[in-house]
């Protein structure tokens, strides 16, 4: 039974490594048509049809594009759609979500001081929300406020900020903001299965059988890939943020992501600012930082605003209780103690420590046994934990915490 925890992090690993290659691929491609279309160039010698074009070197060769805004005279035989890249990185985050937080519910997605609910409950708010977040965009996007692109744009990051304050409502502070990063993916990964490539064979279509397109498909498709362009940034900053409980371990986290996406607009200016060769508006970068040292000065404070702590809990699932009942328990409670704890606490005592890893804390009994399964990889079956081992944890003590996980487990089956 032990050796299903070890297959499943190597599935969470192979998953997230999938996960990271679809992203860039899809992130790539994104960015360099954004920066190409807004780089072209009108010229005089333009074929008819041609909107602009623009000569790249890369690779010891020259490249020559040109774009049209419907297509040319003459379809080519063959036509390269940049879609899989976004359907696969969908996917494969979706992977992650069920792997990590819903085969994890009871200890990453749920908070029973947040919200007591069982994990099949919080399963499907996940899965609902999701699904609410592309229904109310698409809904937006094709309203007549539709019409008006940064009016929509501003609705929609009302929407988002609601969305992060009601995701820390429900889930963990990690939860809610790798949530939230999915909220907004699923939107982007949409955009491009339900709109930009079932519009662009419409045009194609009408193109083969003679028939003239209408202009408004691609005009459609390109307010949509903006939309994907200002989101990419933050959703990259979610996806990264379970590493880091000082983004999300904060009473202000929600606070935080709103802080976030403005983030991705303004660092997005300034790049879509550069390629239509408008200016270089150093401002962006100035309000950028400010943004940051605001968002690093609301990890800390709840304690100056308040005087408290954060507030922190992790809910301990039933079939958790079996490790600390263990015979092994005290032994491995005295060395948790000892070797991990100053570190993993409320109120870290190693220096330049200022929050608990990956907001893992392991102070009591109810803790340890919470994250028994994170003990058995991280320290007992691999060397990860301590990092560079600064806390002299010996063989020995790794031996115990593998014969306390697996005993606990295999009596569990007995």
């Amino acid at each position: 039974m032990y050796e299903y925890a070890i297959a499943w992090e190597w599935l969470a690993f192979a998953a997230r490594w999938f996960h990271v290659i679809t992203a860039i691929a899809w992130i790539g491609s994104s960015f360099y048509f954004i920066a190409l279309d807004l780089g072209l160039v009108k010229r005089p010698h333009l074929p008819p049809g041609a909107y602009g074009e623009e000569w790249q070197v890369h690779g010891g060769g020259f490249y020559h594009i040109q774009k049209y805004l419907v297509a040319p005279a003459q379809m080519p035989e063959h036509l390269t759609w940049f879609k899989y890249e976004s359907y696969f990185t969908w996917i494969s985050g979706f992977l992650m979500l069920c792997i990590v937080y819903y085969g994890g519910a009871d200890l990453f997605l749920i908070d029973r001081h947040v919200l007591d609910i069982s994990p099949p409950v919080a399963i499907l708010i996940s899965l609902a929300s999701l699904a609410f977040g592309w229904i109310v965009y698409d809904l937006l996007c094709k309203s007549p406020l539709g019409r008006n692109t940064w009016g929509l744009m501003a609705v929609l990051y009302a929407v988002l900020v609601f969305m992060a304050w009601g995701y820390t409502q429900l889930f963990t502070g990690r939860a809610a903001f790798l949530h939230l990063g999915a909220f907004t993916a699923t939107i982007m990964s949409a955009n491009v299965f339900m709109i930009i490539i079932p519009n662009q064979k419409i045009v194609v279509a009408d193109l083969i059988a003679g028939r003239t397109p209408d202009p408004k498909y691609g005009q459609i498709a390109k307010q949509r890939s903006l939309h994907n362009n200002y989101l990419t940034l933050p959703v990259i900053f979610f996806m990264l943020s379970n590493h880091y409980p000082l983004a999300f371990g904060t009473a202000f986290n929600w606070v935080i992501a709103a802080l976030v996406f403005l983030m991705g607009v303004t660092i997005r200016h300034w790049f879509n600012t550069t390629h239509a060769r408008k200016g270089r508006p150093t401002w962006t970068w100035i309000v950028t930082v400010i943004l940051f040292i605001l968002i690093m000065w609301l990890s800390t404070a709840p304690k100056l605003l308040t005087g408290e702590t954060d507030a922190h809990a992790t809910a301990v699932a039933p079939a958790f209780q079996q490790f600390a009942g263990n015979p092994h328990f005290p032994a491995v409670k005295q060395l948790v103690s000892t070797r991990c704890s100053m570190c993993h606490a409320a109120e870290p005592a190693y220096e330049g420590v200022v929050r608990p890893p990956k907001g893992v804390m392991l102070e009591n009994d109810a803790e340890i046994a919470a994250h028994a399964r994170e003990i058995y990889i991280q320290a007992g079956r691999s060397h990860a934990m301590p990092p560079g081992n600064v806390t002299d944890i010996t063989p020995d003590e790794r031996r115990l915490l593998v014969a306390w996980f697996e005993s606990a487990v295999e009596g569990k089956k007995q």
